[in-house]
């Protein structure tokens, strides 16, 4: 029994891999799918752990592990293979035979995802929120980017892939996995309304969009929880 947490967690694992082959090959879709059931893994071994009372050290550690190939290297491989993508629109996919050096700095974004996964492993103030954007978050912002450029949303495709995005995607994205502005989390410790209104207000609202735009609508959802988590941040500093 104490071995099934873990089993859960190397699937994300294994979930995050598929995705990134995925990715790199060009079936975007495909990517979403693996990225969601490597997210799905990635909540139900904590859950299964604490349900059987078999948490463990070994499992946290495995744990950050996993989403570090999810949640790390996977985003990277997304920004990277719009880039390259976008300078040569008549490829289908960013496995041509070459590396493309220019294209290298999106997996900045892997360091900064690894630095926070150390970090948040020796933080004990984050129990019930964040300090600084979860890299979940920060993925299913990519990810959402990358079906709005697979669907030419908005004639958004040729813009989303551009260094002159890009780049600058890649050091705000960094900065805020580092920084120590507080988000919340929805994480329910109970299901009344006293103490969790803000996350049924933002969960009520994250579906209505999914319903009108589905997949499309991933992107706007983290943009707009960043937006609150930072002006809030600011409003009260």
């Amino acid at each position: 029994m104490k071995h099934i947490p873990n089993i859960i967690t190397l699937i994300n694992l294994l979930f995050g891999c598929a995705a990134i082959l995925s990715v790199l090959q060009g079936h975007f879709y495909m990517a979403t799918y693996f990225i969601a059931g490597a997210a799905i893994a990635d909540f139900a071994d904590g859950f299964v752990a604490r349900m059987l009372n078999v948490m463990s050290p070994v499992g946290k550690e495995l744990d950050s592990l996993a989403d570090m190939i999810s949640f790390g290297l996977f985003p990277s491989a997304i920004l990277y293979t719009m880039l390259v993508l976008g300078q040569y629109p008549a490829l289908d996919t960013a496995v041509d035979g070459q590396i493309h050096w220019w294209a290298f700095p999106a997996f900045v974004l892997s360091a900064a995802s690894a630095l926070r996964l150390a970090l948040f492993n020796l933080d004990e103030r984050q129990t019930e929120g964040f300090l600084g954007l979860a890299t979940p978050a920060a993925t299913i912002l990519v990810v959402g980017l990358m079906l709005l450029f697979a669907n030419d949303t908005m004639g958004l495709q040729s813009f989303l892939s551009q260094k002159i995005f890009i780049y600058p995607l890649i050091i705000i994205l960094s900065a805020l996995l580092l920084s120590e502005i507080p988000m919340f989390s929805f994480k329910f410790k109970h299901f009344h309304w006293e103490g969790n209104a803000q996350r049924f207000i933002f969960a009520a609202f994250a579906i209505t969009i999914l319903t009108i735009w589905l997949e499309l609508a991933l992107a706007p959802i983290v943009l707009l929880y960043i937006i609150i988590n930072v002006v809030k941040h600011f409003i009260k500093g």
